[in-house]
């Protein structure tokens, strides 16, 4: 860690809530289509559909909704009526406005940080949703610089370490995701810290084939103060 010059944090359940709102979401829909399928048939039918259109729109909700509105005309061999395509709209539209709700410690962590490193955020998702959230959380002026990737592996990153003119062991990423997070940055031989969160979108769950010594995974972000080399500030 002595080498450590750049932190990068992704955002979505690392930051501030995420997953929770989309799960929320998924079971009102799975409501809509009952009398199509049973509930946890809809959930894998959207599953597939989020997977196989990742491609094309990408991560976040405007995708997630283009997806349900899919998922809805295939399992009802497009019988769904309008009026569900209209809730399912609405349903879309809901996490677009969800408010931000920071998960614990943040603002004392980054305050904390910011003296000794550049904090970037380093994030998948809608250009426009994730810069909505980034506004509306005040976290901000904590960055030196935002990344919002369309993807989070090996080549992405070192395209980011390329563009922040360092060497890979001195980036630090830290996040909730093993498979986005973690496993392709060690790749490169960069430095990773894990922060599980207690819900997990299946696509970014991960086996964990690499040696899980070769990065932390930690409880809390606050606890990224005892690891990292440097004396804490008491004007939190």
């Amino acid at each position: 860690m002595q080498k450590i010059k750049v932190i990068g944090f992704d955002a979505d359940d690392t930051l501030w809530v995420n997953e929770p709102y989309y799960q929320e979401v998924e079971k009102s829909f799975c409501g809509l289509m009952e009398e199509f399928l049973p509930a946890n048939e809809v959930s894998k039918e959207l599953l597939k559909t989020e997977i196989l259109n990742i491609e094309i729109y990408g991560y976040g909700a405007k995708g997630f909704m283009l997806s349900m509105i899919e998922t809805a005309l295939r399992i009802s061999n497009n019988k769904v009526s309008a009026n569900i395509i209209g809730k399912i709209i609405n349903l879309g539209k809901s996490l677009l406005e969800k408010s931000i709700e920071l998960l614990d410690d943040i603002d004392f962590v980054l305050n904390n940080l910011k003296s000794n490193y550049r904090l970037i955020v380093a994030t998948k998702g809608d250009l426009l949703d994730q810069q909505r959230k980034l506004k509306k959380s005040g976290l901000l002026n904590y960055f030196h610089h935002i990344e919002i990737m369309s993807e989070k592996k090996e080549e992405d990153y070192l395209e980011l370490i390329r563009r922040l003119k360092i060497k890979p062991e001195e980036f630090l990423m830290v996040g909730n995701s093993v498979k986005s997070d973690i496993l392709p940055v060690i790749a490169i031989g960069g430095q990773a810290i894990h922060i599980p969160y207690h819900i997990t979108w299946q696509h970014e769950t991960s086996s964990c084939s690499s040696n899980t010594n070769e990065f932390r995974t930690i409880s809390k972000l606050s606890e990224i103060l005892n690891i990292l080399p440097k004396t804490i500030s008491n004007n939190a």
